[in-house]
């Protein structure tokens, strides 16, 4: 994580203070414009090139210098900062640890309801795809494993974050939609061992999708098995 505490380059801090925070059915924050709409065209060009489904460790994504400032932001001091008031608790024992999403083929039961690692402490979803024209594909906010029983839900499109706090019951998810569909997540984790370890998963599934029958294996397969919601 950087140190440092200067101001944000790239993420509107302002957009950010300002999201209420929500308490049901579980705590969670929306920002329309986490990331101005001017910055859509730089970055864009100078995000990573995802070719397949699935998500991706930071590690192991090449990117130009303007996506890498908005890598910056999120892992600074100052944004954790903004995270914490948020939702009123500390971070500064918890490592912070990105991986991104950049296609979904909608042949499997992709975005299927989960609450997350109980390791994870808060997640931060920012999107990065140019358009999300589908109806299908916007994560939800859900009540509960059922993905139909929303609360709420946004297209993962350029700037738009939602932040919510890890529990037993922050089931989220997506209907499975074929696109291009970018978004990072950023988790503040329990311990470096986790994020290391994510990360070396990651890197695995990442070798694997490049071998071409190992990547054949991986499209066909399930992530859930039969039933999951």
């Amino acid at each position: 994580m950087q140190d440092s505490d200067a101001p944000l380059e790239m993420i509107d801090e302002a957009a950010v203070t300002a999201a209420d925070l929500r308490h049901e059915p579980y705590d969670f924050a929306f920002v329309e414009h986490a990331l101005p709409e001017r910055l859509k065209e730089q970055v864009l060009v100078d995000a990573p090139h995802i070719p397949d489904r699935g998500s991706y460790g930071l590690p192991d994504l090449h990117h130009g210098p303007q996506f890498g400032a908005v890598i910056r932001d999120l892992m600074s001091a100052r944004f954790r900062h903004l995270v914490e008031e948020k939702f009123d608790l500390d971070l500064s024992k918890c490592p912070p640890c990105i991986v991104m999403m950049g296609n979904t083929t909608g042949h499997y039961n992709e975005g299927y309801a989960h609450p997350d690692s109980r390791h994870k402490i808060i997640t931060v979803l920012l999107g990065f795809t140019r358009e999300w024209p589908h109806e299908r594909g916007r994560l939800r906010v859900l009540r509960s494993a059922d993905r139909n029983d929303y609360a709420f839900e946004f297209a993962p499109e350029f700037g738009r974050m939602l932040m919510f706090r890890v529990c037993d019951h922050s089931w989220h998810g997506f209907l499975p939609q074929k696109g291009q569909r970018m978004s990072l997540q950023l988790c503040y984790v329990d311990s470096e061992f986790y994020a290391r370890k994510e990360y070396w998963r990651h890197s695995i599934s990442a070798y694997a999708k490049s071998v071409p029958l190992l990547r054949k294996v991986i499209d066909w397969a399930p992530r859930r098995l039969p039933g999951a919601r």
